[in-house]
């Protein structure tokens, strides 16, 4: 068993205890001061060199290793997200929600816990440290995105020179037994983007439709084409998902109003296929509208890009964790996940891995409820092996990069 794996499991106690104080109360968006403060006292007395977000309740912390290099020092990232949800748990542990209808239900606080961890293990053992690591606790995953303006304050410059390998371990509450690992070389997750379409027309009464221009049966064939559109202009091999799941129009049965809206999802797995999708989603509402002479106004807010795995930091990831848990706690994903993650940003700009491990409370994981849920339930005690694993990453890592 590694150093770090000892060292982890060592202090996984107090790790979990601090896992459990974060679930007890959960923050919202960019603003986290209490999770924030937390995190602050659980780095006292480590040599770190800590910052805190100027736009955002963010914290950086930069651990530099005492191992001898000559030349520039590798730099690796870990990071950790801290926000909760807007969700009213109902799993029934002593250690619950104190902040009513927030929940930590997709596992925030096993990040903060294991990113801890982590620092802690590699403060221990920084004289086996090559190089330098940043510790990114990250708020707003959940929207409206830390990650973004973290990197704008100068995240990946923080240790002083440009990060150059990013990871990140993120929990299931289900799909997985309990301390199986998962993940895939390139694309991971989706990027989701929020389209709004406005149809405009002409009202007027529904006895004479001819001196109206009905936006309602336009918006309908808009729906339609936007659904064939994805089936048409798009390879299954990489594929387009849109969802509408709002449309909107008129206040009374035979008055015709002006205006009808869409609101959809689009999600997709390809750089490509994301700026296609923006273009054919846009060209087929105005097409369709024109030609019944009536006007669409399409707006496309930019999510999460697409989460991408470096093919060789990803094939490094996954060695390590099953040289340290066993190549049966290893469960390689066939297809990505058509969820999206802020991590992207990072992995934008720099190659790195994200990587899975299930932290079902279950014995039958098939019927654990998902992240998100008001009943999903975590098990702690994987927050050790998240901090060796991490710890681990940042060690073997530096090292290569370093030539060892």
């Amino acid at each position: 068993m590694s150093d770090a794996l000892v060292a982890a499991r060592r202090i996984g106690p107090e790790l979990v205890e601090l896992r459990r104080r974060l679930h007890r109360a959960p923050e919202l968006g960019l603003h986290l001061p209490e999770t924030q403060a937390t995190v602050l006292a659980a780095l006292e007395g480590l040599d770190l060199e800590v910052s805190t977000g100027e736009g955002l309740s963010s914290v950086v912390a930069v651990l530099r290793g005492r191992a001898p290099h000559a030349g520039e020092r590798p730099v690796v990232l870990l990071r950790g997200d801290m926000d909760g949800l807007p969700v009213a748990e109902e799993v029934d542990v002593d250690y619950r929600s104190e902040r009513p209808g927030l929940m930590h239900a997709c596992g925030h606080d096993l990040h903060v816990a294991g990113l801890v961890g982590a620092a802690r293990v590699l403060s221990e053992l920084r004289d086996e440290l090559v190089g330098d690591v940043v510790l990114m606790f990250q708020p707003a995953e959940e929207g409206p995105g830390g990650a973004e303006p973290m990197i704008r304050e100068g995240l990946l410059e923080a240790a002083g020179r440009r990060v150059d390998a990013a990871y990140a371990v993120h929990v299931y509450s289900a799909d997985h037994p309990r301390g199986v690992w998962f993940g895939r070389p390139g694309p991971l997750m989706a990027a989701a983007d929020e389209v709004h379409v406005t149809v405009r027309g002409v009202g007027g009464h529904g006895s004479a439709p001819e001196r109206a221009k009905d936006p309602v049966p336009v918006a309908c064939e808009v729906v339609l084409a936007f659904h064939t559109a994805v089936t048409r202009r798009f390879s299954v091999w990489d594929p387009v998902v849109l969802t509408v799941g709002k449309v909107a129009a008129g206040t009374k049965d035979n008055i015709i109003p002006d205006d009808a809206v869409i609101e959809a999802t689009l999600r997709t797995f390809s750089r490509e296929h994301r700026e296609l999708a923006h273009r054919v989603v846009t060209e087929v509402a105005q097409g369709i509208a024109s030609a019944h002479g009536l006007t669409a106004e399409v707006t496309i807010g930019n999510g999460y890009p697409v989460t991408v795995n470096d093919a060789d930091e990803f094939a490094f990831a996954r060695g390590v964790v099953v040289d340290l848990f066993g190549a049966d706690r290893w469960a390689d994903m066939v297809n990505p996940e058509a969820g999206s993650e802020d991590m992207a940003f990072v992995l934008e700009e720099v190659p790195g891995a994200y990587l899975n491990v299930s932290a079902c409370a279950l014995e039958d994981h098939t019927l654990a409820e998902d992240n998100h849920s008001p009943r999903a339930a975590f098990d702690d005690s994987v927050v050790p092996d998240v901090a060796g694993a991490l710890a681990e990453l940042a060690l073997r890592r530096t090292r290569m990069l370093a030539g060892g």
